[in-house]
């Protein structure tokens, strides 16, 4: 959404509070390949509720992540998310482009809890109105607090990059699902990105955004629990929630374990859902598309289809993007649910809407 520098391909960075994934794509055919993908982990608290708390420790990840690419490429285009992050529909009279351009800010005071001055601003126009006489338009507001798009392009700086595109999670999200599967127009689809920190959820339909909503919970909530019950530390707690299994810890004891915090989350979904059917035309949801490293929790997708009475599918990035397994040394299967975000972001250019 917000651009930065130039028009130009660039390296899909997720910065997350548990690693920097980073994606390169080429074109290929019609479509697109992996040309390099890389992966490095984040240091616990160093990224904290979306606030970057060790700026150091954070570029030195990326610097790794994107020196094991091995690629020529300075350009990246990252991503936001949190609670510093406002994404809006709202409804305004008709009115041209550039009386939308000269307006926007004037119009985001009513809608944003920030001081317009402390913000960076984008918007697209949804419905342009005129259709069965209607005489407003639709916009898609997206407004982001300027010191943490900095801290963000801090610490990619320092980590030798060029930010040229700063994305939002779920639009980046969003991205990926529309690269990758053909989508009946009507069809109303949850993208929900289960992240460490936070679960992002993209409520999309016909190519446009609905609703979005960050929840500050994520899979770590079930690590920590995990620690807590089994006196486990992080990275055994972190196999054994994935339903690996560890000595010593049945079964049994875990899945009640599991299923407590499971039932936190999903009550956030709940409130979600119910949200967006009280402010939406439709309360129509036809399908779950579930990603990011939480989706992974044994017993999750499962718990999550049951609630709410839906599908739930994983959203595959290299369902139509070509991924070489054997060439790139990283199976397509393991890092496809982490790595929907960052191919998302791969596939953006400065100026797209």
């Amino acid at each position: 959404m917000f651009g930065i520098g130039k028009s130009r391909a660039a390296v899909g960075l997720d910065i997350g509070s548990s690693a920097a994934k980073a994606v390169e794509l080429k074109a290929s055919g019609r479509g697109f390949r992996v040309s390099a993908y890389a992966s490095e982990p984040v240091s616990p608290d160093s990224i904290v509720d979306g606030a970057i708390i060790d700026g150091t420790g954070v570029a030195e990840s990326i610097r790794r992540a994107i020196e094991r690419l091995r690629t020529r490429t300075k350009d990246v285009a990252a991503s936001l998310s949190g609670n510093a992050v406002i994404v809006k529909k709202i409804n305004l009279p008709q009115m041209t482009d550039s009386e939308l351009a000269e307006s926007i800010r004037w119009e985001a005071e009513q809608y944003i809890p920030f001081d317009v001055q402390d913000v960076n601003l984008d918007y697209q126009i949804l419905d342009p109105g005129g259709a069965d006489g209607k005489a407003s338009m639709d916009v898609l507001l997206v407004a982001a607090k300027k010191d943490k798009i900095g801290d963000y392009t801090g610490v990619i700086a320092q980590a030798g990059l060029v930010p040229v595109v700063m994305d939002i999670d779920a639009f980046a999200m969003q991205n990926a699902f529309e690269a990758n599967y053909d989508v009946d127009a009507s069809a109303v689809h949850v993208l929900m990105n289960v992240g460490a920190s936070a679960v992002n959820i993209n409520i999309v339909s016909g190519g446009s955004s609905l609703f979005t909503r960050d929840i500050s919970i994520g899979g770590n909530a079930f690590t920590e629990a995990v620690q807590r019950e089994f006196n486990l530390p992080f990275e055994q707690a972190e196999q054994t929630k994935c339903g690996l299994g560890f000595p010593g810890v049945r079964q049994e004891e875990l899945t009640p374990v599991l299923r407590a915090v499971t039932e936190n989350v999903l009550l956030e979904i709940q409130k979600t859902f119910d949200f967006f059917r009280a402010t939406a035309t439709s309360d129509r949801l036809d399908r779950i598309m579930l990603c990011g490293g939480g989706s992974r929790v044994d017993g999750f997708a499962a718990a999550l289809s049951e609630r709410f009475s839906l599908p739930v599918e994983p959203l595959d990035p290299f369902r139509r993007i070509a991924f070489d397994s054997a060439k790139l040394g990283v199976s397509a299967a393991e890092v496809a649910p982490t790595a929907v975000v960052a191919v998302g972001l791969a596939l953006r250019r400065e100026g797209d809407r």
